[in-house]
């Protein structure tokens, strides 16, 4: 009886010691670059990265934090951007994916397959930068840190193949009882459709908060510098003062010791923790929605 219980139990105990293993493996970084953010500059060099600060400083936060003002219009851009952008983002996305996956609709193979071609080809980069800004005059617009995401062929494919598996006669009888196309889509097909827009919705938000890219090549103007951009001409900036004898000597006088390490992982903790927060709420339908079409019925 014990060892019948003993081997029942090994194989759950060896299991639940890999999953704890790797979660470590996910979570001692961030506890790490979160300590880092936290200590004083010489105690990292001289004593590397550790779990617990030996020397506490804020001094990586405070030069990060330098001009607070402006840190915190491009977290309200960025937020704004993330928020729009995702919602945008799923709602052409669904309705595109809805249209592709109803089999009455007339041309449907070949809309799929020049949506799947664009995956494979582009236009390249130099047409896009043109057509953006002497063809629609989107630079320096909040609109083009939105339209830049806006469609992705790949989520769009994905959610026409989980729309294909929402039951045809659920469809029927709501045309039968009078509905709508607009009407079946948003009060039946949406409502059982949540892990696919979960799951989408947030790959979506992680894309447009980390996208630095489009506000490179298409913003001048620094108040609609987003986040993660900001941050990024923040480390340039520091790589600069570090380089250069003497604003290095200047910018010590003020502060003490140029936060160098401490300041990059700020920026990482920053830029990072809010969309961490976001996760735990969307954490089970993203399971679900990574699992879908694992197994069919």
């Amino acid at each position: 009886m014990k060892n019948s219980l003993a081997g029942r139990m090994f194989p759950k105990l060896v299991v639940n010691g890999v999953f704890i293993v790797y979660s470590l493996m996910c979570i001692i970084p961030i506890l790490l670059v979160l300590s880092a953010s936290l200590t004083d500059e010489n105690s990292l060099m001289e004593d590397g990265y550790q779990l617990i600060p030996k020397v506490f400083s804020d001094a990586g936060f405070s030069y990060v934090l330098s001009g607070t003002d402006t840190i915190l219009n491009a977290y309200k851009v960025t937020i704004f951007v993330t928020l729009v952008g995702a919602f945008a983002h799923l709602l052409v996305t669904s309705l595109m994916a809805y249209a592709l996956s109803r089999s009455e609709m007339r041309y449907r193979s070949q809309i799929s397959f020049i949506v799947f071609f664009t995956i494979l080809f582009s236009g390249g980069l130099a047409p896009y930068y043109i057509l953006v800004t002497r063809y629609l005059h989107l630079k320096d617009t909040l609109l083009i840190l939105i339209l830049a995401l806006l469609i992705s062929p790949m989520n769009i494919l994905i959610m026409r193949n989980f729309f294909k598996d929402v039951p045809n006669s659920i469809i029927e009888s709501a045309r039968i009882d009078g509905s709508g196309e607009f009407r079946t889509f948003f009060r039946i097909v949406l409502p059982v459709s949540t892990p696919v827009l979960a799951t989408i919705g947030l790959l979506t938000s992680v894309a447009y908060w980390n996208d630095w890219f489009t506000n490179a090549l298409f913003i001048e103007n620094n108040k609609l510098y987003n986040l993660q951009y900001l941050l990024q001409a923040l480390m340039s900036n520091l790589d600069y003062l570090q380089s250069n004898e003497t604003a290095s000597k200047s910018l010590e006088q003020a502060m003490g010791v140029l936060p160098g390490e401490s300041a990059r992982m700020a920026t990482c903790i920053l830029s990072i923790g809010p969309i961490i927060l976001l996760y735990p709420f969307l954490q089970k339908y993203f399971v679900k929605g990574l699992t879908l079409g694992a197994v069919k019925s």
